[in-house]
């Protein structure tokens, strides 16, 4: 959840005279989820000052305090070992209720008298009640704070903080400034911008440093030096922001790294320019590559993960953590500043890796504003200049090949109130492109609009559309009933049959997977067959799903995989999914058999999974569409290079290819055998109405044949060629034998059929079934340069 000081945000918009509970519902209604609203309800505390510390007579760890609160002197006993003479601290008068419901009492501790309490931050809720936190004792101020002042308003906790339940879109709003645009757009009002500038000295950081990016995923990488840093505690208000935020406060340099971030919502990192040398070089690790972050554990890294180095070793790695050897601590004087973008998939990937997910890594993964980039880095100088003494040195090392082309979107007022439907004038609308701080040019009903850079989430016309309805106001628009004719229900054609199939794959013994639609770069570029331009995704969470897939195998074969590794040895799956190119939607139905069909021990039975069974279940489900007598299977150089070249066949139906099935290439994966159909393209073909036919009353004639072919020739194109000759009163044609060896010649082969005559109107007689049979051996040895096989 991010927390936003609405204290800070009145640093950039006006919003003295508005109820920030209203506000929060406003803003919430605009699309940015305001989720709970903190106002720190504490009263009665008061800066005092220490006088006088004495020991209790009757403890060895108490004291008796004297305490200045302006107006009088109340005597408080404490029992912190921090506590001293000379400091001013947080007191708690008589009356004040704290967290848990404690209320303060004037009381007699072992004897002497005690007036109040001397507050530690955990005490009043505003830190974590930790041991660590425990044992820093009291709070203690800074000497400047006024003795008997309001100590809740003094330290800028009367605040009113936000905690915004973010949509993943709307990383603007993981910055300050970036909700500051959301809050003046709702009430148009005007963005004031912190001051960025500082007084530079003479000497020019490229005198120091020179810089090297030798990596595609780091696109721009600025750095400035900083000298005479003066490191210590932080100004109350950073420390009150930070706290505000949920971010401890360490020293004024770290919380100026954090203030920053929060700022503008731009990571900085700082490095000790002493430990880090004149050489600045962003790569990719090195496999295997070993450094110790800052929290003083070693890493192991990958290829994929950017570092920064000084050309000798890592001082950091890129949008995670830095390095042990190159950080800040209280000898520290000189300072790199960094401010850079990183790739967000990178980022995201290492962070996930090394376990490090941090508030500076969230925003590397989610993108970054260079313009942003540029702008924190100057803030940062401003910062250090004005609250750690420090000198800024001229200059930035700089690199940039970030793309800057302005993001230029066209809608039109007709769009914009169809989509909507409403009906806004286009002072209506231009007043809520102004509102969000578009420049826009109004052309006969056409808006042409240039969008900031800091809006990463719009860049289409939809986009556009969803910003005016926003500032429109949702609860401005009328629910409208849609009016549509009333039509019966039930599922469409195409979902029947889906579910048909469905039905069908069940059974014939196989068990139905889900799996993701989004695939790998490895598994997309397996099993292609009449690939398509694909899809990919550009912004992916894991490098595993990044592009949407044109094919189902490869996910059924990891599901096998899966099995495998829990000792499921014997797989029969199927699926039935959309797949996507950049073009069109098909459905596909993708099978996958591993090991056994049948497997008994009880009577030692066994059936394995082959070629032959697979061409069964494709035969089965084509024949189940009515495709009886046109398909074909043919071995085809279309076949995906990952099934066996001699154990695969494509199928045709009307000539037109459908799918292929067989047996996965040993390489890729031992004894698995798949198949693949197109249903968008069956579901064209298929007959829509399958007929009941009567068995014929007069008895049938059966006739085998015997044919010797080259060895090429397929026994489809026979079979194609006997039922077209043959015609009607072919009942059934059946291969039976295939036969090579004695009596036939080399590369030759003998093909056997047995066919099936019947007339449903009539007895047949053997002269008319002989007439047909020598019609078909003419038809063979014309078209095939068969011969018929001598007994």
């Amino acid at each position: 959840m991010m927390k936003i000081s609405m204290n800070w945000i009145s640093d950039y918009v006006n919003i003295k005279d508005i109820d920030l509970k209203e506000l929060a519902n406003k803003i919430t209604n605009a699309g940015v989820n305001v989720e709970q609203i903190e106002k720190c309800e504490l009263n009665n505390l008061v800066v005092g000052f220490i006088k006088e510390v004495n020991k209790h007579p009757d403890s060895d760890h108490l004291n008796i305090c004297l305490v200045d609160l302006g107006n009088e002197i109340k005597q408080i006993v404490c029992g912190a070992h921090n506590v001293k003479a000379g400091i001013k601290v947080i007191v708690a008068l008589e009356g004040a209720i704290l967290p848990g419901n404690f209320e303060i009492k004037k009381t007699t501790i072992r004897g002497v008298e005690s007036s109040g309490m001397i507050c530690a931050l955990f005490e009043l809720g505003l830190e974590e009640k930790t041991e660590e936190n425990y044992n820093k004792g009291i709070h203690i101020l800074s000497e400047e704070a006024p003795v008997g002042k309001d100590a809740i308003e003094y330290l800028g906790l009367n605040d009113t903080v936000y905690g915004l339940d973010l949509n993943p879109n709307r990383n603007d709003c993981l910055s300050h400034i970036g909700f500051a645009y959301e809050v003046a757009a709702v009430l148009r009002r005007k963005v004031t911008m912190p001051d960025v500038s500082y007084n530079p000295i003479k000497e020019n950081i490229k005198d120091y440093f020179n810089l090297k990016v030798n990596t595609k995923d780091c696109t721009m990488y600025k750095a400035k030096m900083v000298k005479g840093v003066k490191v210590k505690e932080s100004p109350e208000f950073i420390k009150n922001r930070l706290t505000a935020s949920g971010i401890r406060s360490i020293n004024n340099v770290v919380d100026i790294s954090n203030y920053v971030m929060l700022e503008y919502g731009q990571p900085l990192h700082f490095f000790d320019k002493t430990k880090l040398g004149n050489k600045i070089v962003v790569r990719n690790a090195f496999d295997n590559e070993k450094t110790v972050t800052l929290d003083d554990k070693e890493r192991i890294l990958k290829q994929s993960d950017v570092v920064i180095t000084n050309g000798d070793e890592i001082v950091a790695i890129a949008g995670v953590m830095g390095c042990l050897n190159s950080g800040i601590d209280e000898n520290t004087k000189d300072i790199l500043i960094e401010s850079a973008i990183f790739n967000p998939l990178s980022v995201r990937y290492t962070s996930i890796e090394q376990n490090l997910r941090s508030e500076a890594s969230l925003r590397f993964e989610k993108g970054l504003n260079y313009e942003y980039t540029e702008l924190a880095i100057e803030r940062a100088c401003h910062l250090l200049e004005k609250y750690a003494d420090a000198e800024i040195v001229s200059g930035t090392v700089s690199y940039d090949v970030v793309d800057k082309t302005p993001k230029i979107v066209t809608v039109t007022r007709e769009k914009i109130n169809k989509v909507l439907g409403l009906n806004l004038t286009d002072e209506e609308i231009l007043d809520s492109f102004n509102a969000v701080g578009f420049d826009v040019k109004l052309d006969e009903g056409t808006y042409t609009v240039l969008i900031p850079n800091r809006c990463m989430d719009i860049s289409i016309k939809e986009d556009l559309i969803e910003e005016v309805g926003r500032m429109y106001g949702y609860d401005k628009i009328e629910g409208v009933l849609p009016v549509a004719p009333t039509i019966e229900g039930g599922y469409s054609g195409f979902t029947k049959y889906r579910k048909n199939l469905t039905k069908l794959m069940r059974s014939l013994g196989f068990n139905e997977t889900r799996t993701h639609t989004l695939v790998s770069e490895e598994e997309y570029n397996k099993f292609q067959y009449q690939n398509k331009e694909f899809l990919k995704i550009e912004k992916p969470l894991s490098m595993d799903k990044i592009i949407i897939r044109q094919t189902i195998i490869p996910s059924l074969l990891k599901v096998i995989e899966y099995n495998l590794a829990r000792g499921v040895n014997d797989i029969m799956i199927y699926e039935i999914s959309n797949v996507y190119s950049s073009l069109e939607e098909q459905t596909k139905l993708a099978v996958a058999l591993k090991g056994n069909i049948i497997s008994s021990k009880w009577n030692n039975i066994q059936i394995k999974t082959d070629f032959y069974y697979v061409k069964g279940i494709v035969e089965e489900v084509l024949e189940y569409l009515g495709l009886n007598n046109r398909y074909i299977f043919k071995t085809t150089e279309t076949i995906p290079t990952n099934m066996h070249p001699h154990m695969s066949a494509e199928v045709f139906v009307d000539n037109e290819p459908v799918g292929y099935f067989g047996k996965v290439h040993p390489k890729e994966a031992k004894d698995i055998y798949v198949l693949e159909l197109n249903l968008n393209k069956l579901y064209t073909k298929r007959t829509k109405s399958i007929k009941y036919n009567e068995p014929s009353k007069y008895p049938s004639i059966s006739k085998d044949l015997a044919f010797i072919f080259n060895e090429n020739v397929l026994s489809a194109d026979v079979e194609r060629i006997i039922r077209k000759t043959a015609g009607k009163l072919l009942s059934n044609l059946e291969l039976f034998d295939l036969y090579t060896g004695e009596n036939v010649r080399e590369n030759e082969k003998s093909l056997a059929y047995s066919l099936m005559f019947t007339d449903h109107n009539k007895t047949l007689v053997e002269d008319e079934v002989n007439q047909i049979i020598n019609k078909i051996i003419k038809e063979v040895e014309n078209k095939l340069n068969g011969r018929l096989r001598d007994k």
